[in-house]
């Protein structure tokens, strides 16, 4: 656990990891990018407990915002440290796009 400006989070800090942008797409999936400009994919489907059910509902999954680095969801009732959200996604490269 680790606490930054107030906010108390599960996990551990690794420094230099933050998001910077969170864009909702198709089956609970988000392209999310880095503070070290890197983008990578999430599943939200993979994040588990009572706390998560509420991502089911479509209009609060596409209305993600970023908080100290932080993707949160339902005016900051939800969030997942930067480093899980690393950890569990997948590196995302863009073809074919100008």
């Amino acid at each position: 656990m680790y606490i930054i400006d107030d906010v108390c989070y599960a996990g551990s800090l690794v420094d230099g990891i933050k998001v910077t942008k969170a864009e909702p797409m198709r089956g609970r999936i988000m392209l999310v990018t880095f503070s070290t400009g890197e983008k990578r994919l999430f599943d939200t489907t993979e994040l588990k407990g009572a706390a998560f059910k509420i991502l089911d509902d479509e209009k609060i999954f596409n209305n993600p915002a970023v908080f100290h680095g932080v993707i949160t969801w339902d005016n900051g009732n939800i969030d997942i440290a930067p480093e899980t959200v690393y950890s569990k996604s997948y590196a995302y490269t863009a073809k074919g796009i100008a």
